[in-house]
């Protein structure tokens, strides 16, 4: 046999061996099985309809409807820096989607030329620099972690972006060059349309999407037991002896063991927000309507199929990724409150302290863990409960909301291995530095 025929064989008995010698049965392997379908399930229901796919569409439609040299312009590699970083951390900054949802569009605006330091920029913001997220996290667990959030975040996107062009640079010196060479496309639509065209679209992926997740009315219960967090959001029924009864926001009613309850804190309301959440979909219903007038009068049958053939590519390339990362992720990690393959308690004891390993383990695991937009605060709040150290949380919070492994899948499709790693290995190192500086002084 041919080298090939070699190869073939040998995967064909690896894959006979992993297959015999399945420990099916074994209750902690059962059950990470469980927690990957459980995680699937919950990602497919609660993400892929409001948010994975108005983000495909948008994606599609910068591909389609964006020039290139607007995109060159703002966020090339030979753009302002000033104007290009800002640019991309502000754009990141308004979306406040998750690591995933993140996805199409960096695809969208790497794909038509955007430089990879202000790329970069873009998807690290949009997830971490969650304005929402800051503020609850301040008001959860204390105002000196909220602001070192916010100020780490602001300041990692930018320098993640220049470190990115930075080591790069080569590559992107010859990719401006090849985008001068191309000539420029009239528009066929004035500016203006674009703008609300797009501004259409995610204003329906940002209220689709409000309060899903988590919002600054959430009751917050978390067992001692680390990981073991509960995240209700509504208001307390009934408190006993033994247990602790919330209304959520759907009406249904959780009733919790007092041994498993730590504290609760309702939130104070916010009117605005409070507005924007109760009239959602009146509002995601206007916007849709102005949508399909839109797509009905500006644009041709064939833009309107090319746009469709362009998202459904982003589609087909982005999604079984995520949905086998977010399988793997539930595999090893679980859900909160509930363990995968990896016990919690080996978690827990390797976050205690400000130790360099506690930082950088602490940076590795958020950055390996997939988190929905908000949730890891509770988590967070739970781990702080069963010892773990404020720098540690720090560099969780850091890195954990703007990668996931179903993330890293996607980015290296996207821009390839060796850049996927050298963004990965920023965003962990800079996390686990950061949480040794706070933790040193806090």
């Amino acid at each position: 046999m041919n080298k090939s025929e070699w190869k073939k064989l040998a995967w064909i008995v690896g894959g006979f061996l992993v297959c015999f010698y399945l420990p099916v049965g074994v209750a902690r392997f059962d059950n990470a099985v469980a927690e990957s379908l459980a995680l699937v399930k919950w990602y497919a229901r609660e993400h892929v309809l409001l948010c994975l796919v108005p983000a495909f569409f948008i994606a599609g439609a910068i591909a389609c409807f964006v020039s290139q040299g607007s995109v060159m312009k703002y966020l090339g590699p030979k753009a302002n820096k000033l104007l290009a970083y800002g640019v991309a951390s502000v754009s990141g900054t308004i979306l406040a989607v998750c690591s995933c949802t993140v996805l199409p569009l960096f695809a969208g605006i790497y794909r038509m030329g955007a430089g990879l330091g202000p790329a970069c920029a873009f998807l690290y913001a949009g997830p971490a620099i969650n304005v929402l997220a800051i503020i609850l996290t301040a008001r959860i667990l204390g105002l000196e972690m909220g602001i070192a959030r916010a100020v780490g975040a602001i300041l990692f996107s930018v320098v993640i972006g220049a470190l990115m062009h930075l080591i790069y640079r080569k590559e992107e010196s010859a990719k401006a060059a090849a985008a001068m060479q191309m000539p420029e496309t009239e528009p066929t639509r004035p500016l203006w349309k674009n703008a609300v065209f797009f501004a259409a679209m995610v204003g329906i992926l940002v209220f689709a999407n409000w309060a899903r997740s988590g919002d600054v009315r959430a009751v917050f219960l978390c067992c001692p037991g680390g990981l073991q967090t509960y995240a209700v959001e509504g208001a307390l029924v009934e408190q006993t002896e033994t247990t602790v009864t919330i209304r959520d926001r759907t009406g249904n009613e959780k009733t919790i063991p007092i041994e498993e309850f730590k504290g609760l804190q309702e939130i104070e309301k916010n009117p605005v927000y409070e507005w924007i959440s109760g009239a959602r979909w009146g509002l995601v219903t206007g916007l849709l309507v102005l949508f399909a007038a839109m797509c009905a009068f500006w644009f041709t049958k064939t833009e309107l199929a090319e746009w469709v053939g362009s998202s459904w590519g982003f589609a087909k390339q982005i999604l079984p990724l995520l949905l086998l990362g977010v399988l793997a992720a539930g595999f090893f990690l679980g859900r909160p409150a509930h363990e995968g393959i990896i016990p919690n308690a080996w978690v827990e004891k390797a976050l205690g302290g400000n130790s360099i390993q506690a930082n950088l383990f602490a940076a590795v695991a958020g950055a390996f863990m997939y988190f929905a937009t908000l949730t890891e605060v509770p988590i967070l709040q739970g781990l702080m409960g069963a010892g773990m150290g404020k720098g540690p949380a720090l560099a969780l919070l850091l890195a954990g909301p703007a990668l996931s492994l179903p993330n890293m899948l996607v980015i290296r499709s996207v821009m390839g291995t060796k850049k996927t790693i050298t963004f990965v290995l920023l965003v962990i190192i800079m996390a686990a530095v950061s949480g040794i500086i706070f933790g040193t002084f806090f």
